[in-house]
């Protein structure tokens, strides 16, 4: 089977050894997605509703890099520091996903890779097999 590698050229892709996301036939996975800028820097520091939204911005950048859209998402994982932050994330979340609905989960962590991320996003999308 082919794999197409979508890769956001961070310095953590080849040293740890992953792809912002990976399609295999007609599935594509996206890894964990935090809230940075093109200089890895922390996006909507304090803020969990616009962290959530630039995460979901690269991921659907990976998506149409991929060939798949946002509508083609059945499946997505949100971690987040601090789970009275759910109203904030949800609503960023269904401002990308209300007319798509994928299956979601919203699981509380103890801490992310940077204590300034409140929110990491994981998507699965689904598409033809071109």
């Amino acid at each position: 089977m082919d794999r197409q590698r979508v890769t956001s050229g961070t310095e953590w892709e080849s040293s740890v050894g992953y792809s912002r996301a990976v399609r295999a036939g007609s599935q594509i996975h996206v890894s964990g997605t935090t809230a940075t800028d093109e200089n890895g820097d922390v996006v909507g520091v304090g803020d969990p509703h616009a962290q959530t939204v630039r995460a979901l911005e690269i991921i659907e950048d990976a998506l149409a890099e991929a060939g798949a859209s946002i509508e083609d998402v059945v499946r997505t994982r949100i971690y987040v520091t601090d789970i009275d932050d759910w109203g904030a994330i949800g609503e960023a979340h269904g401002e990308f996903f209300g007319d798509v609905r994928p299956a979601a989960s919203m699981v509380e962590v103890q801490r992310l890779i940077d204590p300034d991320h409140l929110v990491e996003i994981e998507a699965v999308a689904i598409v033809g097999d071109d």
